[in-house]
């Protein structure tokens, strides 16, 4: 067993994207790498207080150890509340239809 792991740290902003590959200790948090990684003076929109992270497409906390192979990865904020868009979309009186079928359409036709 080595005391190194390999990890990747992945960001992709309005303006910037930046994928780094890292030799950390054994141990490592994300925030840790994060911060090895030097995404944060690069890309001084990243905020840990408000920017959630994951590793592979998976909600994590920044406390969380790393282990061989992970990829960190630091989200972008969401603009807008998807359930409150939804509401408002559906206030506006658009109408959302899985599969694109017509309501009309009777099952024993």
């Amino acid at each position: 067993m080595t005391d190194f792991l390999k990890v990747s740290v992945a960001y992709v902003g309005a303006n910037d994207q930046m994928l780094r590959s890292l030799e950390v200790r054994m141990g490592t948090t994300v925030r840790e790498a994060i911060e090895q990684s030097a995404v944060l003076s690069r890309c001084p929109e990243i905020d840990l207080a408000v920017n959630q992270v994951g590793i592979f497409g998976k909600l994590a906390k920044l406390d969380q150890i790393l282990e061989d192979g992970d990829r960190v990865e630091i989200y972008l904020p969401l603009i807008a509340d998807p359930k409150e868009a939804r509401k408002r979309r559906a206030a506006e009186g658009k109408v959302m239809r899985k599969g694109g079928a017509d309501a009309d359409t009777s099952a024993g036709a």
